[in-house]
């Protein structure tokens, strides 16, 4: 369900919230990419929920539009969005959603999508959580200026061109302790609801491995 959250600097935004099936070992913080909460990753959430995970969606377009579901197809929209966000005002939201999450006890990982990916590098630099997960996260060289100081597990494509080798490289190199997975595939490679990128059984293969992750650093 949706719940509105309030950021530090008074912004209040909307989160999909889904609590955990059984007793909750801890809570996770699923970042979108550029087309918004898409059924699509209420469907990831699923995935974790039924692993004992209290799990919430922020909505990180809202400080551009609310209620901002960009249909797939048209990745222009939402790439103007993303770059109209600010970095510092994202992560402030992030954090709305991390805190909610902690406040009934137990720890929170942060995980992201394409964009989102890149914010949950940047979560695990700057705010109190237990570990991040990137699926293909883009835009690393802009988070070069920090050291991770949680534990981050990076899943990438061969062949994705949004994240050239020399960027992945120089990530590595940043952040010694990145734990990176390469999958002989493309962009997006995760997302079920876009059949030119979906790929399932490297798909399910990130997904296993993040499992594990979770359950090391989440208990």
């Amino acid at each position: 369900m949706n719940t509105p959250l309030t950021a530090a600097d008074g912004h209040t935004l909307d989160c999909w919230m889904q609590p955990a099936e059984g007793t909750a070992r801890g809570g996770l913080v699923i970042l979108q990419e550029i087309f918004g909460v898409t059924d699509q990753l209420k469907g990831v959430a699923n995935r974790y929920v039924a692993q004992g995970l209290n799990v919430a969606i922020p909505a990180l377009f809202d400080r551009q539009r609310r209620d901002a579901v960009i249909p797939f197809a048209d990745g222009s929209e939402g790439r103007e969005m993303m770059m109209a966000s600010k970095l510092d005002e994202t992560m402030m939201d992030v954090d709305a959603a991390v805190k909610a999450l902690a406040a009934p006890g137990g720890k929170v990982a942060v995980m992201g999508f394409c964009w989102g990916g890149g914010l949950a590098i940047r979560a695990a630099q700057e705010l109190d959580i237990a570990c991040g997960v990137a699926f293909y996260g883009t835009r690393l060289d802009q988070y070069l200026d920090k050291s991770t100081n949680v534990p981050v597990l990076g899943h990438f494509g061969t062949q994705d061109d949004h994240v050239p080798a020399e960027m992945l490289a120089a990530a590595k190199e940043a952040w010694p302790t990145l734990e990176v997975h390469m999958y002989e595939t493309g962009h997006a490679f995760a997302n079920d609801a876009r059949p030119g990128f979906y790929s399932a059984e490297n798909a399910e293969l990130a997904h296993e491995r993040t499992t594990a992750f979770l359950a090391m650093h989440l208990g």
